[in-house]
């Protein structure tokens, strides 16, 4: 999720003991999507916006050890690693260059494992050894730094995706389901699902600073005018995108932004990425290998320029991340993460009066730039570089994917990317005017 969005946030840890099972649990859930990969695997580094999964390991390793050890005087294992996996704090000092990542065969991929294992000790030792009032200091630090290493897993995911989608063997990171699986969770869906209808007026958008653990960028809470819209009720799906692409979609300039369809017109875009042509139908490539592609599934692994050409060839825009929160707020932030080991996309289920697949699935483009809300102020030292740094020249997305870990988003939470990006697991909801 792009450069690691958030940053500093408010600590929704529970006691001593929870706070040790909730970090050996995460750090767990680390190493177990890790663990198909081979040590050639984690080395791989296909693009200079990815990073080798054991790279990813290390770094969210040094997190802890960089900004919850050292601080309390614990020497690090190797001070080597500071300048090894730093990834853009520039108050920690000078780091490897990030499109160099995949050249680091050592340390090896055992010796990162070694070395969380060395880290993730001391740090149960320190929570085990400080007193209440220490403890509650150290919290917030904890909290964000789960909440980072859970980023990190979805990166993982989408990173090995993109480097195995480069190997013409078309490797699977899993043994899946392949086409018949496919077929298998496809259920039908009515095209002509309606929108929901939304008054708009002043609202509150935001996270409140007091309650439960947000990243900084999600606050100042706010309020915010909205004209009346309609959201659609599901997702734009495969067969929309394939009406998108038969139609002439990608070659008919006034369903784009100028700079949108000169980017697709100079890279011979023709369909999302990942997408295979297989006679006059598709595959797409998943980590669990080349399957078929159904059409009521959600099209996933589309730029904010597609997703934009799409909402328009389709009749709609893209909504605003002020109109993405107001339908979201509330609903239940459940859906089709990364737990529930489908690793896919999976066909909605339009049962409700409301909108569906808010929640997981596929990160949801938006029509607003990254920029940060009214009041808004980084966090002093480090921290601050989390997230205020990067509010230039990308765009909102919003409600995860099926990448991303349980629990992880929240109605409030702003991923962000640059609007060329295809390689996450991005998609599209079409919005309208009311």
């Amino acid at each position: 999720m792009s450069q690691e969005p958030g940053g500093g946030g408010f600590s929704g840890l529970p006691d001593r003991a929870g706070a040790i099972h909730r970090y050996l649990a995460v750090r767990a859930d680390t190493e177990q999507l890790a663990s198909p990969l081979s040590e050639e695997d984690q080395l791989l580094q296909s693009s200079p916006l990815c990073s080798p999964t054991k790279w990813h390991r290390a770094h969210t390793t040094w997190f802890f050890e960089t900004f919850l050890l050292e601080p309390r005087g614990i020497a690090p294992i190797d001070p080597r690693y500071r300048f090894l996996f730093n990834s853009y704090y520039d108050a920690v000092g000078p780091r490897h260059a990030r499109p160099k990542r995949g050249l680091l065969s050592r340390p090896t991929a055992s010796e990162v494992a070694s070395y969380r294992r060395t880290v993730d000790g001391r740090m149960v030792e320190l929570l085990s050894s400080l007193d209440d009032v220490e403890l509650g200091a150290l919290l917030p630090a904890l909290e964000l730094g789960l909440a980072h290493e859970e980023q990190h897993q979805e990166l993982m995911l989408t990173d090995i995706l993109h480097a195995f989608h480069e190997n013409p063997l078309l490797p699977a990171y899993r043994a899946g389901t392949s086409k018949a699986g496919a077929a298998a969770t496809s259920a039908a869906l009515d095209g002509a699902t309606p929108d929901h209808l939304f008054a708009g007026g002043l609202i509150e958008i935001g996270a409140s600073s007091r309650g439960a653990f947000a990243f900084d960028n999600e606050g100042p809470r706010h309020k915010v005018w909205l004209e009346p819209f309609q959201l659609a009720r599901r997702l734009v799906t495969v067969g929309e995108m394939k009406a998108f692409i038969q139609a002439g979609g990608y070659r008919t300039p006034s369903l784009w932004l100028s700079e949108g369809y000169e980017w697709a017109t100079a890279r011979q875009i023709d369909a999302p990425c990942y997408w295979h042509h297989s006679g006059p139908d598709w595959l797409i490539f998943g980590l669990d290998g080349l399957r078929e592609l159904p059409d009521n599934e959600p099209v996933s692994h589309v730029s904010y320029y597609e997703a934009d050409a799409v909402a328009r060839f389709l009749g709609g825009r893209l909504p605003s991340e002020q109109e993405w929160e107001a339908a979201a707020s509330h609903v239940r932030s459940a859906g089709n993460f990364v737990s529930s080991s489908a690793l896919r996309p999976l066909a909605a289920r339009v049962e409700t009066d409301g909108p569906t697949q808010m929640f997981g699935d596929v990160w949801e483009w938006t029509r607003s730039s990254y920029e940060p809300y009214p009041g808004y102020r980084p966090a002093a030292g480090a921290f601050g570089e989390y997230n205020g740094k990067f509010m230039v020249n990308q765009r909102v997305l919003r409600g995860g994917s099926c990448f991303t870990p349980d629990g992880h988003v929240r109605s409030t939470y702003r991923n962000f990317w640059h609007p060329d990006t295809r390689f996450q697991v991005t998609g599209i909801r079409v919005a309208k005017d009311a």
